[in-house]
C-alpha cells in the first residue's frame, strides 16, 4: 500500500512527539510504501532548528521521494478552484493530496480534515498518542 507522508508527521517527528514516532515505528514495520514529495518535502525543511531539519533530512532519506507530476499538480489547482473557502487550507495540501490522488495513496496526517474534503483516503494518527 502506498502512503505518503504529509509535513505534520515529518515536523511532530522532528519535534519529538511521541504519537508521530509510534504512527512512524508502525508504518516502517507494515512494510508499507512510504512516500514524500516535493511539497512535503519543502514545507517540512522550511523552518525549525538545524537539530528538527537534520530530523526530517534523515526521515526523508529513508522513504521514497516523489515529485509532483502535470497530472497531479492540475489535480490540485481543479480542487482549489472547486472547493473555494472549504478546500484545502494551503497550496501545499492540495499538491500533497494530487500526489496521493494520481497514485492512488494514502496521506497520513495528523489534519484529517484537510485531505478528507478533497476526496483523497486518509491514515490519522493522534500527536499525543503515547509511544
Amino acid at each position: 500500500m502506498l502512503r505518503i507522508l504529509d509535513t505534520t508527521l515529518l515536523i511532530d517527528y522532528a519535534n519529538g512527539r511521541p504519537g508521530a514516532g509510534a504512527a512512524l515505528e508502525r508504518l516502517f514495520e507494515e512494510a508499507d510504501d512510504l512516500l514524500v514529495c516535493d511539497a512535503v518535502v519543502a514545507e517540512a525543511l522550511s523552518s525549525g532548528t538545524a537539530d528538527e531539519r537534520r530530523a526530517i533530512a534523515s526521515l526523508i532519506a529513508a522513504v521514497e521521494y516523489v515529485s509532483t507530476t502535470s497530472e497531479a499538480a492540475a489535480w490540485a489547482g481543479e480542487a482549489r478552484r472547486l472547493r473555494g473557502a472549504s478546500g484545502p487550507r494551503t497550496l501545499g495540501d492540495a499538491l500533497i493530496a494530487g500526489v496521493a490522488w494520481s497514485l492512488g495513496a494514502t496521506v497520513v496526517t495528523r489534519n484529517p480534515g484537510d485531505f478528507v474534503r478533497m476526496g483523497v483516503p486518509v491514515l490519522a494518527y493522534d500527536v499525543d498518542a503515547p509511544a
